[in-house]
């Protein structure tokens, strides 16, 4: 759980939190109580976030600890929030088990693709738990932009090789892969969820450490607001390390 307080994190977090906000705004009625459905929900973040405006939240996840922290979360919220969270432990290829096609409206999968070798058929099986009209939401490394971590780093033989490749090793020291801005948004064209806006996340931050905590809120604020700026505007979001695409279910 190291470093999900921090400023890391939380910059992913707020962003990610304020775009899906306003595709929400721009697509269902003001107070509608949506069905969502949060695949590798991790610990509950946008899952809590969401049930706490008022949304109907299903949260899957495969590990266990995540599991287990999303639950400790949700316990200490007030029965009227928890009542519209259901947490199950799950994989994101398995919707299709748990759930019936057009069950969601909003469909979450944030930082999953990247452990997955073939998305393209999980891809498919979340458009299917769209309704017509639904938002999917995917949160990816964006493969376009791997060099820009370990150059500005200093790191120039890593940063040589990520030209040529769309596998990296992440944080955790796993070998993981990214997508490319093009490739999905053709995959989405392709499971009936066209692309209708994107955004960078972490264009200036993303070399921060792990552990370095938030700062004061006065500051924190300026750095969302120029991470904010930075993720709607080209060139910069286009060498953002993470893409959030959303998809509509046609």
């Amino acid at each position: 759980m190291k470093g999900l307080g921090g400023l890391r994190n939380t910059v992913r977090q707020e962003l990610v939190a304020r775009q899906i906000d306003e595709q929400i705004a721009a697509r269902f009625p003001v107070g509608q109580r949506l069905r969502i459905l949060d695949v590798g929900m991790g610990q509950g973040t946008q899952a809590l976030r969401l049930a706490r405006a008022g949304h109907s939240v299903t949260g899957l996840e495969s590990d266990a600890e995540m599991l287990r922290v999303a639950r400790e979360a949700l316990g200490s919220e007030p029965a009227g929030i928890r009542e519209r969270v259901r947490l199950i432990e799950g994989n994101g290829l398995d919707t299709g088990v748990h759930f019936l096609p057009g069950s969601f409206d909003v469909v979450l999968c944030h930082g999953v693709l990247m452990y997955v070798r073939e998305p393209d058929a999980m891809l498919a099986g979340l458009a299917r738990m769209l309704a017509p009209g639904g938002l999917l939401s995917l949160l990816v490394r964006n493969a376009d932009a791997l060099a820009m971590r370990p150059g500005t780093a200093g790191d120039w033989d890593t940063a040589l090789a990520a030209f040529d490749t769309d596998v990296y090793t992440n944080r955790l020291g796993l070998a993981v892969r990214a997508d490319r801005l093009d490739a999905l948004t053709a995959t989405l064209a392709g499971i009936a969820a066209p692309l209708h806006a994107w955004y960078g996340v972490r264009v200036f931050t993303d070399n921060v450490s792990n552990d370095v905590e938030l700062p004061a809120a006065d500051e924190l604020e300026r750095i969302l607001a120029a991470e904010d700026r930075a993720g709607r505007t080209d060139p910069y979001r286009r060498v953002a390390a993470l893409l959030h695409l959303c998809g509509v279910r046609g």
